[in-house]
């Protein structure tokens, strides 16, 4: 618990003080409360928490080991007839309890924190504008109607360079606007912003005549973006969530509804597809080659939904009955009628999937002559397009959210992967000590997050599947961790062999035998020609 304690506080320090360091300039200075900064930092512990703990482990197992072998301490266990796996038991069993913690903390503490950081971010935003602009980023300043993107920004005085304007407000017309340099400043009511342009040009052209266009040079030009004030509001409630900001069973629930919709899509554009061949229509070498199959999932998460139900469940049914109170009896409605009065009939919409199977089937229609199938097939033509492009984007989302599920699983099965990989590393290099922790943790570490990385990048392109790619880099090193255990009998026993030195000592020696004979290889070559 010693080293976990001081490898946790340690390494969650030095990134959050990254983290610290990379955004303090943009908070500091801008007039935000002094409590919202210090909630804007305390919001990204608990991801820097969900990275660091698994790091952690690896170090604390590593230091333990390697001190209870350098003390001689793994030869008296072994003289006592106590074997190594049991003393290993007891780690196991702690880390299995790491990895459940980090399950409930990926699933329950982390997306509430990332959306609270989230919405945050968005209310600092509003305060400050210049808090989400970034440089060559075209910037939504005010939502469909106004855009920026600034070359060059400086937060400190406001002073924009290479600014390009993009007005959208007015219907009739599209506004672009060009100036070498820029500021931005506060308005006198504290509503909205005031840009001040400095040698550029305007140019408009109509939305009913592209082809006209007016532009207008000026040295300054003032503009005035309002709806953006400097009046920091608290946003209490938002609806909205990214995958990172949902829960196992919320995302669930998303790629659950993803895949429902694909497979409507998928019965359409086979429909349709079938349709076109028996017509004989001129079909494009993206229809005929796309790539539309489902993404495949073992369904971990409908797993794991399904356990936290049940768990639920059960904790309802032990909690004691609240009393009800009698009162006035009300007269019983059926289902149907309590249905049909709260959801008119009038108001529902009608399903995405009936107006497209009727349309394929009013496509399916024998045409009465030639001049009616071609704008037929010109519409099954379109529709399958769309279709294919409706089976892309499902299957995209059903990879991202399968990837986050995953992600979330094997980041806290890393913990118990690592206690059986550092403990085997330890015992075989006794003498290790702190450069043995310090060198093979930073090894593990960045072969670790590289195989992470890379495997999320290859699942959300549909190249493999998340839970392949996802449980990957755990797989690998836990198969080298069960072939290190498996050799446990022949790792140094004392303290007077096995460190560092030794391991370098036995590749060197390795290399010059190998030198060695092959320069004897090549004289009796010679001798012999």
């Amino acid at each position: 618990m010693g080293p976990l304690t001081f490898a946790l506080t340690a390494l969650t320090s030095i990134l959050l003080l990254q983290y610290i360091g990379k955004h303090f300039g943009e908070l500091v200075g801008k007039g935000l409360p002094t409590l919202v900064i210090a909630e804007f930092f305390g919001l990204s512990i608990p991801l820097t928490v969900a990275l660091t703990l698994p790091m952690a482990v690896l170090v604390a197992t590593l230091y333990a080991f390697s001190r209870l072998a350098a003390e001689n301490e793994i030869t008296a266990i072994k003289a006592s007839g106590v074997s190594v796996v049991s003393v290993l038991k007891p780690v196991l069993w702690a880390a299995l309890g790491v990895t459940a913690v980090m399950i409930v903390f990926n699933d329950q503490v982390l997306p509430r924190s990332n959306h609270k950081l989230a919405v945050l971010q968005r209310d600092i935003a509003q305060k400050k504008p210049t808090f989400g602009l970034r440089e060559q980023v075209i910037n939504e300043v005010s939502p469909g109607k106004f855009y920026l993107r600034a070359g060059h920004l400086d937060e400190a005085s406001n002073l924009m360079r290479e600014v390009t304007i993009y007005d959208m407000a007015d219907p009739t017309r599209r506004r672009t606007i060009y100036a070498d340099s820029g500021n931005m400043r506060m308005s006198k009511g504290l509503t909205g912003r005031e840009l001040t342009l400095y040698n550029g040009n305007m140019q408009d052209v109509p939305t009913v005549n592209p082809s006209e266009l007016q532009r207008l040079y000026f040295n300054v030009d003032q503009i005035r973006v309002r709806g953006v004030g400097n009046q920091f509001q608290k946003t209490t409630a938002d609806a909205y969530k990214s995958d990172r900001e949902m829960t196992v069973c919320e995302m669930q629930e998303a790629q659950n509804r993803a895949r429902l919709d694909y497979d409507v899509a998928r019965k359409q554009f086979d429909k349709t597809l079938a349709t076109l061949k028996k017509s004989r229509a001129m079909l494009s070498k993206d229809v005929l080659n796309a790539d539309i199959n489902a993404p495949w999932d073992i369904g971990l998460g409908r797993l794991y939904c399904n356990g936290v139900a049940l768990v639920a469940k059960g904790l309802a049914k032990l909690a004691p009955k609240q009393a009800r109170a009698q009162g006035v009896s009300r007269p019983r409605v059926s289902s149907t009628t309590q249905t049909a009065s709260s959801t008119p009939a009038a108001v529902l919409p009608t399903p995405v999937a009936q107006v497209r199977t009727s349309s394929s089937t009013l496509a399916q229609a024998p045409a009465p002559n030639t001049a009616t199938q071609a704008p037929s097939n010109a519409a099954d033509l379109a529709q399958i397009e769309a279709l294919r492009i409706r089976l892309q984007d499902s299957a995209q989302l059903m990879n991202s959210y399968g990837v986050e599920i995953h992600k979330k699983f094997a980041l806290a099965v890393a913990c118990f992967v690592f206690v059986l990989l550092g403990a085997p590393i330890a015992l075989r290099f006794p003498r290790g000590g702190v450069g043995l922790t310090i060198g093979v943790s930073l090894f593990v570490f960045a072969l670790y997050y590289v195989c992470l990385i890379a495997g999320e990048s290859i699942a959300k392109r549909g190249m493999m599947p998340a839970v392949v790619s996802m449980w990957m880099a755990n797989v690998i090193f836990s198969l080298v961790a069960l072939w290190m255990l498996s050799k446990m009998g022949q790792e140094g026993s004392t303290a007077r062999g096995g460190d560092m030195r030794d391991m370098f000592g036995a590749i060197r020696g390795s290399i010059r035998s190998k030198i060695g004979w092959k320069n004897r290889r090549v004289r009796r070559e010679r001798l012999a020609a």
